[in-house]
């Protein structure tokens, strides 16, 4: 390569997700294609280029920055600045500088890639059988980052200094490794062990996976470090390891997932087998993320009953890492893959916490030295109207980028709820999401919470000058937000719903959005969730409601199903004969109206009537009454239509009363019932809409909540809608639960401010 004395000359800006994810190397690979001179590097967040050559060469090169990238990255538009020519010979990657202005993108952590997985397999490669074989194209990547920008030498592998072949592969420009961070071999990198006790501790790849597989394979639990945490392996098949799993973790009769081993060209071979799958399925299971998909279970899979307990679908996902192919394969059946963790608190990452926090659960374990930085869960994601859709955020996804057509005229930090929890940060046009936190109220969930937010913090160089919390005064969240010295923005919950909608959308005008979920502190301190809200973020009104209940155990009712099904008969004057708990002074109780909160949430409506079609009383996780009524649901059902009745306040409210009579009815089968149930309520919240639209002359619908993750409901909705000529969006980047409430809090409060 030589340089072009009357060529043109660049310098190129290129921001985006462009570190982590091999741009560097790639711009280098381009650039000696081209027959261009220069130099690339990371500056902040962002990649500068300088360039030389001819017309014609620079042109391409302009071209291919954006259209030829890796898979992995997402540039941005470059942008381009003409500079004087130096004379530069040939092209390198320059070391990292820092800048005052900081654009930086965190990349998640990827899969294991096409190539390492096909030279993983292949015996005449030194990394035959590498459980931490990497490259620029996949490997652990947010996990594993210290600081930026991201250089070997700020993340977790700085302590594995890199062999003489390791380095050859990192310092040349031509190979796929170059400037992998990751990198590494068996001579040089992170290494397997496995402890069981009572014997020897296997301290080599072989020998610790082959002890790993021979435990399964004997029905035990093993616990093992993956990515972005450890995870609890079992046979998927042998009912007995799984009732052992439940009864000691415990998890009485929450869904498990399952890690398929990949078979046949496509990877589904095997999947075909345990489940029906939809092309949107297929191709979210196949994806990059990897995320567990939930797909309807077959007949006859040969799927233990116990992994998914009276439900149509199971939590399926492909292996993701190196390590993950290597088990499953040498099992060569469905393994539970669950969280190692204890319920609902995030998931362990390091061998002590591990060996001393589950050895009532694990029987052995299978380590690795390979540090994890922070926790990052498995994605979950639901078909939902033809398209999959995230229950969770976690591995593979987060954290998740954007940016918005506003501005946020401060830098603003959101805590989120203290379910399903996610922080947030706005600044600038960008929005930060983190992965999921999990449940707050216990040490180590905020222990979690407090590091996550400290990290993002750093590693975006972002310092917020206010707080945005839920308004609920007694979230963990909340207090933690009035505990920092910052203003304190607060959301109503059901706000922060319909915000994220509207600011994942980016919709402008007035939106009408259905909030339905379980429980939400309302602005009349009563608890919301069945409420449709008309306006913009920082703005919104409460049109639409449901008709209220009183939940006789506040907080007890949302565990115990059957409080529900007792407060909505009590309402109305009905007698529920088949009640199973017996209190006698639960009545004078709930009519004295002690302990016993207003309630206009439709997943407590759900609850009752699980409760009253005998199908859950007393809830073993959350939702579990929701999904279960789901599961016997068969779409078309009639509805019963439901009163609408505009109340003191102008707010139009769905009656529910006439469903309590069809609901005990024991001449209709519990199928018919729930199915009706089902189409009743999607009627209503339609006919709610036509009517706000002929008051309001509004046409722009959002459903967000957690209510909307059920497809058999939000379905019917969606149809009976789109026939009315409605505009309708619901949540596709984002979840529609709890999960995108920190990113709703900022999306409110961001606008708020920027009035």
């Amino acid at each position: 390569m030589v340089a072009v004395s009357d060529g043109l000359a660049f310098d190129i800006f290129v921001t985006g997700r462009v570190q982590g994810v091999g741009y560097r190397p790639f711009v280098s690979r381009l650039a000696h294609a081209f027959n261009l001179s220069g130099w690339v590097r990371n500056r902040s967040g962002q990649v500068e280029i300088r360039v030389e050559g001819n017309a014609e060469a620079i042109d391409a090169f302009k071209h291919a920055l954006v259209n030829q990238a890796p898979p992995l990255a997402q540039p941005d538009p470059p942008s381009f600045f003409s500079v004087p020519l130096m004379g530069l010979r040939g092209f390198s990657i320059e070391p990292s500088e820092v800048s005052d202005s900081s654009d930086t993108h965190i990349p998640p952590d990827y899969f294991v890639c096409d190539d390492c997985l096909a030279e993983m397999q292949e015996p005449a490669e030194r990394r035959f059988r590498y459980p931490f074989i990497n490259c620029t194209q996949c490997g652990p990547r947010y996990t594993l980052i210290d600081r930026l920008p991201y250089d070997r030498p700020h993340t977790a592998m700085s302590g594995f200094a890199l062999c003489p072949s390791c380095f050859a592969e990192y310092t040349n420009p031509l190979d796929r490794r170059f400037h992998a961070q990751p990198l590494a071999c068996a001579e040089c990198g992170p290494a397997l062990s496995f402890f069981r006790a009572g014997e020897r501790q296997q301290q080599t790849h072989e020998a610790a996976l082959q002890a790993c597989v021979e435990s399964l394979r004997e029905g035990l639990i093993v616990a093992v470090k993956g990515v972005g945490g450890y995870h609890l392996l079992c046979d998927a098949m042998n009912p007995l390891s799984i009732q052992r799993l439940r009864q000691h973790k415990p998890r009485p009769a929450k869904p498990l997932a399952v890690l398929v081993p990949w078979r046949g060209k496509d990877g589904l071979a095997l999947v075909n087998d345990l489940a029906y799958l939809s092309e949107p399925e297929m191709a979210c299971l196949r994806s990059p993320q990897r995320p567990i998909v939930l797909v309807t279970k077959q007949a006859n899979s040969q799927l233990a009953a116990g992994i998914a307990p009276d439900l149509a679908e199971v939590g399926l996902m492909l292996p993701y890492s190196p390590l993950h192919h290597l088990i499953a394969d040498a099992f060569a059946q469905p393994l539970i893959a669950t969280s190692a963790n204890l319920s609902g608190e995030p998931v362990l990452t390091d061998a002590p916490d591990v060996e001393a926090r589950l050895s009532h659960v694990a029987d052995a374990y299978l380590h690795h030295n390979r540090p994890i930085r922070r926790p990052a869960d498995d994605s979950v994601y639901r078909l939902v109207a033809g398209k999959t859709r995230p229950i969770r955020l976690g591995r593979g996804i987060a954290p998740l980028e954007g940016k918005r057509s506003r501005a946020f005229k401060q830098p603003l930090l959101a805590v989120g709820a203290d379910l399903k929890n996610t922080v947030a940060f706005g600044f600038r046009d960008r929005f930060v999401v983190s992965p999921h936190i999990g449940e707050l109220g216990s040490l180590r969930s905020e222990q979690v919470f407090e590091q996550i937010i400290n990290d993002l913090q750093r590693l975006y160089d972002i310092i917020p000058s206010a707080i945005v919390c839920d308004a609920h005064p007694n979230y963990y969240s909340s207090r933690w937000a009035r505990s920092q010295n910052l203003p304190v923005i607060p959301v109503f919950h059901h706000h922060a719903h319909a915000s994220a909608l509207v600011g994942e959308y980016d919709l402008s005008g007035d939106t009408l959005v259905f909030t339905w979920d379980g429980t939400g502190y309302g602005e009349d301190g009563s608890i919301w969730g069945g409420e449709a809200l008309l306006g913009c973020p920082g703005a919104w009104r409460r049109v639409g409601s449901l008709r209220p209940f009183y939940l006789p155990g506040a907080d007890k009712a949302a565990r115990e199903p059957w409080r529900s099904a007792l407060a909505v008969c009590w309402e109305v004057g009905a007698d529920w004969q088949d009640c199973p708990k017996t209190e006698p002074l639960l009545r004078q109780v709930w009519e004295q109206r002690l302990n016993c909160p207003k309630a206009s949430s439709v997943g407590r409506l759900f609850d009752a009537a699980a409760a009253l079609l005998g199908l859950v009383y007393d809830a073993r996780y959350e939702g579990h009454a929701a999904m279960r009524l789901e599961a016997i649901s068969q779409p078309g059902a009639k509805a019963i239509e439901l009163p609408l009745v505009s109340n003191d306040v102008d707010c139009l409210v769905i009656d529910w009363q006439p469903l309590l009579a069809m609901l005990m009815d024991a001449g209709l089968s519990k199928m018919d019932r729930a199915s009706i149930f089902h189409a009743s309520l999607a009627l209503a919240l339609t006919q709610q809409a036509q009517l706000m639209r002929s008051r309001y002359g509004i046409n722009q619908i959002g459903l967000s909540g957690g209510v909307f993750h059920n497809r058999i409901l939000t379905e019917r909705i969606l149809y009976e809608l789109h026939n009315l000529g409605f505009d309708v969006f619901i949540p596709e980047v984002l979840p529609t639960g709890d999960g995108a409430i920190s990113f709703g809090q900022l999306i409110d409060a961001g606008w708020r401010c920027a009035e």
